[in-house]
């Protein structure tokens, strides 16, 4: 292609590393870091919104800046892009209160939907097919890597500086991006002469904004019906328009024709629910080990670096099995890991050793690691060349979108189970559960009150972990109508 002549193809795949790591970092850093957060903000019943609002911003963002990177070009859209993410970020960490942080996270999101659908385009673009799959299994260890390095990293700092500086590190390192990918990345592209869907992305946008507030409405005590009934009607009646819509647009934000593809459909579905699963598993298992174990922001990040090792080993596994195996067998295969570190999650007492925890990171690790790599190369197999990169943006759109609702429905889950657990202890309070999560305010409770407020985060721990395992169970369901597709085939 002309583009690998002229473009430094390492440098700008280096770039494209970096991008996807320092994205990847937000989510898990963030989870770490956010006892403390909380302790030091305030609002434990907000917790959910700083990585709700940031991964729903993100899944809109998302198949837009995959369209505008066709229509404008990859460069200035990537750029455009990350200088959003760093304004973001920087704010972050200069907020005073949570609902400055959730703005300002909102904003992150932003900037962040466009390092996956991009990057993964760039690579089609300097890429010949064959060694495609091979490069986007390394960037997707990009997210593996930022797991380990990221509790370790947001432990300490958390630990030795402040919570802001999780924030303020993304300052550097998107500028170093800017600047490889405007050295370094040379696109001859012609743009498209298309027009622009507008019409589908205010609707798309109304109604995820919709379907999300819908579900933290639920979680509200008491739940005011006639703005739950709004969301929902809202909700419903956007995405119906947006579907007529797209039908008849002459360069749709999503193609309805993807849909007749059963394959695509299925991937698609499997890897939100896994993604749902994920995000449960990063934000909570945090919470288990600092809120219950008492053990340092640190050390508790060391509970899923046995996953992140092992997200990149099943990457490379993944890259193995795509030439011997039909797709749904190596989903099985992958689900069938993360189903045992699952069921084993739900079975688990308070007090845990701590090797326990790190024994189902790693078997789940693997099993995140071949089912995101598959699915994301197994979607784009199944569309035409000029579709790749919508149908890369979908892929990406449903991993956000999983972790997105998902979020929301455990912080319902988390919001209502421990106001429950709270009312049935004596003398337990909310305020007490927002020191409990925060192991450098928890030994200010009183000693006699501390085995009780972990027993009331046990439960609602174990709620979310119960939900998590269905979401499992949920996505062989739909894996297992994938073979009569592939027989066809």
């Amino acid at each position: 292609m002309q583009e690998t002549k002229q473009s430094n193809v390492i440098l700008v795949t280096i770039a494209l590393f970096v991008a996807t790591f320092m994205s990847a970092v937000e989510g898990t850093i963030v989870s770490t870091a956010m006892p403390t957060i909380v302790g030091d903000l305030h609002g434990v019943s907000l917790m959910n919104w700083v990585f709700s609002i940031f991964l729903l911003t993100n899944a809109i963002a998302t198949p837009i800046y995959g369209k505008l990177a066709d229509q404008l070009g990859r460069k200035p859209m990537f750029m455009v892009g990350i200088t959003i993410f760093i304004i973001g970020s920087v704010m972050s960490g200069l907020s005073h209160s949570m609902i400055v942080l959730i703005i300002w996270r909102a904003v992150q999101g932003i900037g962040a939907g466009s390092i996956m659908p991009i990057s993964n385009t760039i690579i089609a673009d300097i890429y010949p097919l064959e060694k495609r799959a091979q490069v986007m299994g390394l960037n997707g260890a990009a997210w593996g890597i930022a797991s380990i390095v990221a509790p370790l990293l947001g432990g300490f700092i958390v630990d030795n500086l402040s919570w802001h500086w999780i924030f303020f590190i993304n300052l550097p390192i998107g500028l170093l991006v800017i600047a490889m990918i405007l050295l370094f990345f040379k696109e001859n592209r012609q743009v498209q002469k298309t027009k622009i869907d507008y019409g589908g992305m205010v609707l798309l946008t109304i109604s995820l904004l919709s379907l999300m507030y819908g579900f933290q409405a639920l979680g509200q005590s008491p739940i005011s019906w006639p703005i739950l009934a709004i969301c929902f009607l809202v909700m419903i009646v956007t995405i119906v328009w947006f579907v007529r819509h797209e039908r008849v647009t002459a360069d749709p934000l999503i193609p309805m024709e993807l849909f007749d593809n059963r394959t695509f459909v299925v991937q698609n579905v499997v890897v939100a629910l896994v993604s749902g699963f994920l995000i449960g598993f990063e934000v909570y298992l945090p919470d288990w080990t600092q809120g219950i174990l008492g053990m340092k922001a640190s050390m508790a990040g060391f509970a899923i670096t046995p996953s992140s090792l092992m997200w990149i080993v099943g990457s490379f596994i993944s890259g193995k099995l795509l030439g011997k195996l039909r797709p749904n067998q190596i989903i099985n295969i992958s689900l069938s890991l993360i189903l045992i570190g699952a069921i084993v999650m739900v079975m688990l007492p308070a007090y845990t050793p701590f090797w326990s925890f790190l024994l189902i990171s790693a078997i789940c690790g693997t099993g995140f690691g071949i089912t995101v790599t598959s699915t994301t190369i197994i979607v784009q197999n199944q569309v035409e060349e000029n579709q790749i990169g919508v149908a890369t943006s979908f892929n990406t759109l449903c991993r956000t979108l999983g972790q997105s609702l998902m979020i929301s429905v455990f912080g319902i889950i988390m919001n209502s189970s421990m106001l429950r657990g709270v009312r049935q202890t004596d003398g337990a309070t909310m305020g007490m559960m927002n020191k409990l999560i925060n192991p450098q305010t928890a030994n200010q409770l009183a000693s006699n009150m501390l085995p009780k407020l972990r027993m009331v985060l046990y439960h609602t721990l174990h709620n979310i972990f119960l939900v998590a395992l269905g979401l499992i169970i949920l996505a062989f369901i739909f894996n297992f109508t994938d073979r009569l597709s592939k027989k066809n085939n």
